[in-house]
């Protein structure tokens, strides 16, 4: 029982202490047009071991890492937002491999895409979006937690969607459909896989903490963190990486905001 208390207060300590220009941790952004930006969730900088505690190659060293405060997508961008993006850019509207699009999160866009996206934000609100590093992903993602996942080391049921995770959904799942994170934040375990600004690199030499130019990033591999639909509980673990070239569209990979502070 004393255990379970300090777990929740620990977490509880995680909860952003940022606060919005309305005083709220969530809160939207106004785009040129008057209307609102995507949801975005205040998260505290601190510290965390970075890396797979259990021992996967690619997930090493585990490291101590520190990061400064950001806001980022309370979900996955989903095609509703992107495509108002599409319509004002006048850009290739992505495909949504026929499993519905509105509130489902984005996919079939390329990290060159991805990257436009938060560009075109970034001048419509005024503010700096851009995709989060890789450290700053699964930081994010683990909310204060050390475990497979943020709720524990075992997948369990109903709780994210992912392969023979128990959930209903084929395909992709309509953002927000399983419960959040310690720190508010929705399907950072399966659904898509989301483009990172970090070069994939296979063991952990620094990359993982910062993004790279786009020019950079026509001749690189940019990392992908969080797993997909079609993962089984090994791929959506909050330390697994994988990767994908800039250019390049998948059916498995979409995106979420990371917002600077400063």
């Amino acid at each position: 029982m004393l255990q379970t208390i300090t777990l929740i207060f620990s977490l509880m300590a995680l909860i952003p202490a940022h606060a919005s220009p309305n005083g709220e941790s969530v809160f939207r952004d106004h785009l040129q047009d008057g209307s609102l930006g995507p949801e975005m969730v205040w998260i505290p900088g601190g510290s965390f071991k970075m890396g797979d505690i259990q021992g996967e190659p690619d997930e090493k060293p585990v490291q101590i890492v520190t990061v400064k405060g950001f806001a980022m997508g309370r979900y996955e961008v989903t095609f509703a937002e992107f495509d108002k993006f599409v319509k004002a850019t006048g850009r290739r509207k992505p495909s949504d491999s026929g499993w519905g699009r509105g509130n489902r999160p984005v996919i079939n866009i390329s990290w060159e895409e991805a990257t436009a996206y938060t560009e075109w934000l970034s001048q419509q609100t005024g503010q700096q979006y851009r995709l989060p590093t890789e450290a700053e992903w699964e930081y994010a993602a683990r909310a204060g937690t050390e475990t497979k996942y943020w709720w524990g080391n075992d997948i369990g049921t109903n709780k994210a969607n992912c392969y023979r995770c128990g959930d209903h959904f084929k395909y992709t799942a309509p953002v927000g459909s399983f419960a959040p994170n310690a720190f508010g934040l929705y399907d950072t375990v399966g659904n898509v896989w989301e483009w990172t600004c970090s070069e994939y690199d296979n063991k952990y030499k620094g990359k993982e903490k910062r993004g790279i130019s786009k020019r950079r990033a026509e001749s690189s591999r940019m990392s992908l963190r969080g797993g997909d639909w079609s993962n089984g509980q090994m791929g959506v673990r909050s330390a697994y990486r994988s990767m994908g070239t800039a250019f390049d569209h998948y059916s498995s990979v979409g995106l979420r905001l990371l917002r600077r502070l400063d």
